[in-house]
């Protein structure tokens, strides 16, 4: 486990998100399920997502995708495929 993740991965049962941030996550990834937040947490869990602290957000990568994910709240607030993956 990565030394800097350890803490988003202890309050792991804290992650939520807004109305909003669930209709973009889903709209930005193209997610079909109605559970963001669930979908979310095992992207977090997969032994090959990259966690970084930059500031306020912690960024999530793994499987093409980008988690922007609020370090203070826990509130996951958008999703982005990344480019040239």
């Amino acid at each position: 486990m990565q030394e800097q993740a350890k803490e988003l991965l202890e309050n792991l049962s804290r992650l939520h998100t807004t109305e909003l941030g669930f209709l973009r996550v889903k709209k930005n990834l193209g997610l079909e399920t109605e559970d963001v937040i669930g979908w979310c947490r095992e992207q977090i869990l997969d032994s090959k997502a990259v966690i970084v602290r930059e500031g306020k957000n912690w960024y999530v990568s793994v499987g093409g995708n980008e988690l922007t994910i609020n370090a203070y709240s826990y509130t996951v607030i958008t999703a982005h495929k990344q480019k040239g993956i």
